[in-house]
């Protein structure tokens, strides 16, 4: 098991191609399950490859920890920070574990540590210590929690996240289209529906892609990456972005589409100085409208004079 710590989510893809299963349990974090693999390779080595690869692929510090269970590769991961590689042994967990101290159990905040401390326990290796039901007595089902990880027997799995890759829409048209303005439309209004689609879901997206279909039936994919968001306008702003580098002007355009991929149900990333959380409120006020009254009854200014045409 290992958690890999990173910034940018464009290194999912390199992960994706690589393990055979893995968790992104936040907007920079993942878990890798690599059961079976060694039987084909050495994991501490490929694991140490794959950390390579991504550093030098984005250029950026990655902190990583390779160990038997999920909870360890996690506190093997912050140990490792910053940049660094930490392998928990098979047999090593509790010389690993017991020394440290209590707030060094993710999930255990100020409260629980007071609580732990007020009977007696100083380090993981006091709690693994202590009688089990005597902590479920104390702190309930947590406390439960809290003793299997000290006694390394917390079973939690990596929970798979390639149930949903990509949204995506297109559209076909009756007749070849030409006119930037006409295609910018067509962008917006896909845009706008895969937002809607995007927030519904309670998803995010850090990854934009147009497809394009000239009459000749050449086809062009491009795609970039962003900042996770499910705004509107951030997405239709790059949208166009991608559409204004890549369409040769004057060619009849057959097919226009949009992808969002790279997806992740974490809530959203405020930038309070870019005003955010109010455009996420307008959106959702939006997005009840919609629901109520159908995706036409809100739509953007320009699309409508387009259709009044």
């Amino acid at each position: 098991m290992t958690g890999i710590t990173i910034i940018p989510d464009i290194v999912t893809e390199i992960i994706s191609s690589r393990v055979p299963r893995f968790q992104k349990a936040s907007i920079d974090e993942f878990y890798c399950d690599l059961a079976g693999m060694e039987k084909y390779f050495n994991i501490s080595q490929y694991l140490r490859n794959l950390r390579k690869e991504i550093i030098e692929t984005t250029g950026l510090p990655i902190s990583c920890g390779l160990a038997s269970a999920k909870f360890i590769a996690k506190m093997a991961t912050n140990e490792a920070k910053p940049n660094g590689f930490l392998e928990i042994a098979v047999g090593e967990e509790n010389h690993f574990l017991w020394p440290m101290s209590l707030d060094k159990i993710p999930g255990v905040g100020k409260q629980t540590e007071q609580k732990l401390r007020a009977m007696g326990m100083k380090t993981i290796g006091d709690i693994a210590k202590m009688p089990k039901y005597l902590l479920e007595h104390r702190l309930g089902k947590w406390g439960a929690d809290i003793w299997n990880k000290a006694n390394v027997t917390d079973s939690s799995e990596v929970e798979s996240d390639r149930e949903q890759k990509s949204m995506s829409r297109e559209i076909t048209f009756e007749k070849d289209q030409s006119n930037i303005e006409f295609l910018h439309i067509q962008l917006t209004r896909l845009t706008e529906k895969n937002a809607f689609d995007l927030r519904k879901s309670g998803k995010q997206t850090a990854c934009v892609a147009i497809k394009l279909r000239y009459s000749d039936f050449e086809t062009i994919t491009r795609q970039s990456m962003i900042a996770y968001t499910a705004i509107d306008d951030e997405l239709i702003l790059k949208v166009h972005q991608i559409f204004d580098e890549v369409y040769e002007r004057n060619r009849s355009v057959r097919l226009i589409g949009i992808r969002f991929s790279h997806l992740a149900d974490r809530g959203m990333q405020i930038d309070m100085f870019n005003r955010q959380e109010e455009k996420l409120n307008l959106y959702k006020a939006i997005d009840n409208i919609k629901n109520r009254f159908g995706n036409a009854a809100v739509t953007k200014a320009v699309a409508r004079s387009e259709e009044k045409k």
